[in-house]
């Protein structure tokens, strides 16, 4: 399997990320030191998680040169909209202190559900991603949690078409519709929560076929999304973990147990969805 993954404007990515989700406090100076120490080179967070200042003070004391990581940000849903997007590109990039931002994505295809005018903002929120992107402020751009149908939207006025498509999937959520179309559409998809939020560690069909191929559940998560031409983004705050979500070139998922993941009843689901309010679980 390759280690890297193209983009359509030949941008070279690795094929798997480090997730920074609710990575906000003290401690996780440590986490993301271990995760570079890790041999991670690809961040992902946003300006909602609240850790880009954390983030940028590590990588910028790292001495790792700046071309040898990238790092991704989004827009959040309040920050849309054209001089909004703008705005929060140079914020993001004051609070990484870096120069540029690898890739920049749209959070969120609504800033509010119920606007029955989201597209018009959406378009005026990518028109500034694109100038974003062509001011070199940027090398990348793309969206988060996008449908065909949100996609749609960017894809018949865009000058740049989006690059990437961040989704929610793993094993018993894996979004096909979306994921066909977006790779149909030259648009590499990433993975967020590829292991489930952990939901799926106990999970009898993951159990068998970690014990199958001599690898850990989570291991076998980030392998199917990987041949799946998946990118995925597992976050980990121990080390010994960070190794083990690289370490999965080793071994090849067969066919058949490719499918019967696919067939999993839907398992994991965070209860986010783009058009709905938050499902809550107990």
């Amino acid at each position: 399997m390759k280690k890297m993954l193209e983009l359509r404007n030949h941008m070279q990515i690795p094929t798997i990320g480090f997730g920074t989700y609710k990575s906000t406090q003290a401690r996780d100076i440590k986490e993301f030191e271990d995760a570079i120490r890790a041999g991670n080179r690809y961040f992902d967070t946003a300006s909602f998680y609240g850790n880009e200042e954390k983030l940028g003070s590590v990588l910028n004391a790292s001495n790792l040169p700046r071309e040898s990581f990238q790092i991704a940000s989004k827009v959040w849903k309040e920050e849309m909209g054209y001089e909004n997007t703008l705005n929060a590109c140079k914020a993001s990039l004051k609070r990484l202190q870096m120069n540029y931002i690898d890739v920049y994505l749209v959070h969120w295809p609504k800033a509010d559900i119920q606007d029955e005018n989201w597209k018009v903002k959406l378009l005026d929120t990518w028109k500034a991603m694109e100038e974003c992107y062509e001011a070199g402020l940027v090398k990348a751009i793309g969206v988060s949690n996008f449908l065909p149908h949100h996609l749609d939207v960017i894809m018949e006025k865009a000058k740049v078409q989006p690059m990437i498509n961040q989704l929610e999937f793993h094993p018993g959520y894996i979004q096909a519709e979306a994921v066909l179309y977006s790779q149909k559409n030259d648009i590499v998809v990433q993975a967020w929560s590829p292991l489930g939020r952990t939901k799926l560690f106990e999970d009898p069909l993951l159990v068998e076929l970690a014990e199958k191929y001599q690898v850990s559940v989570a291991q076998i998560c980030l392998r199917f999304a990987i041949q799946q031409q998946v990118m995925p983004l597992p976050k980990s705050s121990n080390y010994e973990r960070m190794l083990n979500n690289l370490d999965v070139f080793h071994f090849e998922i067969q066919e058949e147990d490719m499918e019967r993941i696919q067939k999993m009843p839907q398992t994991g689901w965070s209860g986010e969805h783009p058009d709905r309010e938050r499902v809550k679980f107990l």
